[in-house]
């Protein structure tokens, strides 16, 4: 009888540890500051697609950091690739108290930017050095096994946002009828609110930031293990190989729709939850049960792959998605904004696998190739704009006008269907030449 692989070889185990305690770490940094775009939005008054540009500045900063990150990794080490994008990430945060200060929108955003500088180096590094750590045969299960551990962190920046942030914010008030109160007071009161409310945002942030430069100092000091092939850095011939795998150029682009889904699904759950009447700070807890169903869904998807191929599951996840999805856009008042919660559980696989996919028998192109996939994080800049800018059609509220007889918010969700639809191409084309 045939054994099968192991997962994880015992001496690979303490520095797979730290390593994916890394994802937990940048999933705290995405669902602190998911919440964020309804909160700029109110405490800044600002329109739907304005306050978008929080996830354009947060994931644009992926888009730009990647393949410099990877050229850094190529020349020096994982090792030095985390130290720097904890640098960064720590850096980033810190900039929220003078961006608080300023009172300063384009501060803000650009404090996420170069957070998310850092964010880049750290996922550029840890998804194929995961892939790395034991069998070729496990790697894709043991991506998300690793993956896993990142909801973790997500829930525990979700309850920072609501317990810290959201529940704290003078903005959010409302009146006995349930109206409110920031928006009828005038600009001298309103001046006083907002910088209060800044402060709160600030804070969390400049925390996270003094607790990221800490674990830079942790990881500094402990021995890692590194990859051996550090020399030139061969970039044509690399980007001509990889632009011969199909596999390599579809996952780069599923992976792109499924990031730009799954930011979609997540920032505007609270704007969903508003037209039935939930307020941001209620409209957490449907965000926690997202990130909780999607825990799940990681951990039950980690045990499948050992009896069902990666493409076979992405199939069968990626069509639940689009019922899903169709069920948040037509079907009516909770039962809808159940349904967008349920995309979360069929979510799980896709990240990971689509990753796995596209990197498998790449070799030391993986560390280029990894890049690119973290650049298809840029789906997250783009695809919230688009879908705020659906949500400004009938005015800056979120039900102001119907769209083949659904709100705009509501409408608004067919653009996350059609990045579900993408991922299905890429999946059913993989399950085809696997079979």
């Amino acid at each position: 009888m045939t054994q099968k692989p192991v997962l994880i070889p015992k001496e690979l185990l303490v520095p797979f540890i730290l390593i994916t305690s890394l994802f937990a770490l940048w999933g705290f940094a995405n669902d602190i500051t998911n919440p964020m775009v309804a909160a700029f939005k109110r405490v800044l008054e600002l329109n739907n697609t304005q306050a978008s540009w929080v996830q354009m500045a947060f994931y644009g900063g992926y888009f730009t950091m990647a393949l410099p990150a990877a050229f850094f990794i190529k020349k020096y080490s994982y090792k030095t690739g985390i130290l720097l994008g904890l640098g960064l990430y720590g850096f980033g945060a810190l900039l929220f108290y003078p961006a608080a200060a300023w009172e300063s929108y384009g501060f803000f955003l650009a404090s996420l930017y170069i957070l998310t500088f850092g964010l880049a180096f750290l996922e550029t590094t840890a998804n194929p050095y995961i892939l790395s750590m034991g069998p070729e045969a496990t790697a894709t299960q043991r991506l998300n096994l690793a993956q896993a551990f990142n909801p973790m962190g997500a829930l525990a920046g979700l309850f920072v946002a609501k317990q810290f942030i959201l529940n704290s914010l003078q903005s959010n008030a409302t009146d006995a009828d349930g109206t409110i109160i920031f928006t009828s007071l005038d600009e001298a009161a309103k001046a006083v609110i907002r910088t209060a409310d800044l402060l709160i945002i600030r804070n969390p942030y400049v925390i996270l930031g003094l607790v990221v430069i800490a674990i830079l100092v942790v990881i500094a000091m402990m021995k890692m293990p590194e990859s051996k092939e550090t020399g030139k850095v061969e970039f044509r011939a690399t980007m001509g190989r990889l632009l011969k795998n199909r596999n390599f150029v579809e996952g780069t682009l599923a992976q792109m729709f499924y990031v730009g889904a799954q930011i979609m699904v997540w920032t505007y759950i609270y704007q969903y939850a508003e037209v039935l009447g939930i307020g941001n700070a209620d409209a957490v807890n449907y965000g926690y049960t997202a990130l909780v169903v999607f825990l799940i869904g990681r951990w039950i998807c980690t045990f499948l792959l050992r009896y069902i191929s990666a493409s076979k599951l992405l199939t069968i996840f990626t069509i639940l998605a689009i019922v899903f999805t169709a069920g948040a856009i037509f079907l009516p008042g909770m039962i809808g904004l159940y349904s967008l919660v349920a995309i979360s559980f069929a979510m799980s696989l896709m990240f990971p696998t689509i990753y796995g996919i596209a990197l498998d028998g790449l070799g030391e192109d993986s560390k280029f190739a990894a890049a690119y996939l973290v650049m298809a994080i840029v789906g997250g800049a783009v695809m919230p704009t688009l879908q705020g800018m659906i949500m400004d059609i009938g005015g800056s509220g979120y039900d102001d006008t119907l769209i083949l007889g659904v709100p705009e918010v509501k409408f608004s969700f067919i653009l996350p269907l059609a990045c579900f639809v993408m991922v299905l191409l890429f999946s059913l084309r993989v399950k085809k030449v696997g079979e």
